[in-house]
């Protein structure tokens, strides 16, 4: 048992909403803080301004809240070492360094990484000139899988037929990773570790497109749900076998130990798995079904990775529930959001579909006694149930509660995969 501990979030989106949710829910938490936090997390934790980018104004901010445990909620800070700030003041901190968070910060350096470890992965050119980049595309013909090198939010990565499409992207970028395109389902596998010992969660899968039926553009994701009824029962093994330690092992043996979440996105291609890409943190919007998922108490787990000692903890335990969460986005999302809209609804969700739906918000902040929508993903509602059909129905039903004007989300997040459980 833990004596009590202090935790502050970093960030401000719904990944980090339902990481103060679950954190909230712990005994073992005596006070939770956020920074910069929004709307929806004020709810359940104390905010207080920071430069999410600024390691040494985060460490600062830990030193005066006399925080037990730091967790890095966001790619960017990480990147940014924000990580490793927070390390040398002396306080705990779930994330990986700078260096070790390069494995998303760099596409090329994850491919790097993964062919030193011997992990399966699509075949992939790093092309830095337009000469490079249709000398790449002719290699691989259609459908194009074209990534920039570096963070992008989740909206770097275009796959087309359209060659024009295609080498516009790469033409736009700095440096381009193009790749050979995997067929097959895609499956999101979170993992904690601390440079040695790696845990995996259980695995989701979330929906990248922006419509119905995967049409539309690439997004950060709108929506996800766990568990996977179609997958193999030998799939979370395998890829631990093939994938998580193997990474975990090579950026060890290259001096840049990774603590924290490594996020594997994955394709179950006619060949066997393929990792897709890396991330150094919780990804939004699966973070949402696998923590609703989860019943042993998060702060344990997180300081254990911070602390090097995962071995020493038992198995996680996880419930029988499904869950699934669907993205509200704002109008005109991706592309250029309209901001600043009231929110209606959400004490309606709160008194009338709580504990088995709850609202996660993103892009909100308060706006006098109003919440108004102040971002591309605005909020998720997640929801449980006996089943994916029950959870769906739930949160569609949550969900019917909230206003937005010209809000969108996608109607059919886990329908295929309720239909054949």
């Amino acid at each position: 048992m833990l004596a009590g501990v202090k935790v502050l979030v970093i960030g401000s989106g719904a990944r980090e909403h339902a990481l103060c949710r679950s954190l909230s829910l712990d005994p073992d938490v005596t006070a939770l803080y956020c920074a910069p936090g929004n709307a929806g997390i004020a709810e359940v934790a104390e905010l207080h301004p920071v430069d999410a980018l600024d390691g040494a104004a985060v460490a600062r901010l830990a030193g005066e809240l006399a925080a037990d445990l730091v967790v890095v909620g966001p790619e960017a800070p990480l990147v940014a070492g924000v990580a490793d700030a927070v390390r040398a003041a002396g306080i705990p901190c779930f994330g990986p360094s700078g260096e070790a968070a390069q494995l998303e910060g760099s596409k090329a350096f994850a491919k790097d990484v993964m062919a030193g470890a011997g992990v399966p992965t699509a075949r992939s050119y790093v092309c830095t000139t337009p000469d490079e980049v249709d000398e790449a595309l002719d290699a691989f013909g259609a459908p194009y899988v074209v990534k920039d090198d570096g963070l992008a939010a989740g909206k770097g990565v275009v796959v087309t037929d359209d060659l024009e499409a295609a080498r516009a992207h790469a033409n736009a970028c700095d440096r381009v990773v193009i790749e050979e395109f995997l067929d097959g389902p895609e499956v999101s596998l979170f993992a904690i570790t601390d440079g040695v010992t790696v845990v995996p969660l259980q695995p989701a899968q979330d929906f990248k497109r922006a419509l119905d039926g995967d049409a539309g553009p690439n997004t950060g994701g709108m929506g996800a749900y766990s568990p996977l009824p179609w997958a193999d029962p030998k799939l979370v093994d395998e890829v631990m076998e093939t994938v998580l330690q193997p990474t975990v092992d090579e950026l060890r043996r290259r001096g840049t130990a990774f603590s924290g979440l490594l996020y594997a996105g994955l394709a179950i291609t006619s060949r066997g798995v393929r990792v897709i890409e890396f991330n150094a943190r919780f990804g939004d919007p699966e973070t949402q079904v696998v923590l609703a998922r989860l019943k042993t108490p998060l702060a344990g787990v997180l300081l254990a990775s911070a602390n090097g000692t995962l071995a020493d903890l038992p198995p996680l335990r996880w419930s029988d529930e499904a869950a699934v969460t669907v993205v509200v986005a704002s109008h005109n999302y991706p592309e250029t959001p309209r901001t600043g809209d009231p929110i209606t609804g959400l004490a309606d969700v709160a008194a009338q579909d709580a504990p088995h739906a709850y609202v996660l918000h993103a892009g909100t902040k308060r706006d006098g006694d109003a919440v108004v929508s102040a971002g591309g993903r605005v909020l998720s509602v997640t929801a449980t149930g006996s089943d994916l059909t029950q959870a769906r129905e739930r949160a569609y039903a949550a969900l019917s509660r909230i206003g937005l004007d010209g809000s969108q989300h996608r109607t059919d997040i886990a329908a295929k995969a309720a239909a054949e459980a």
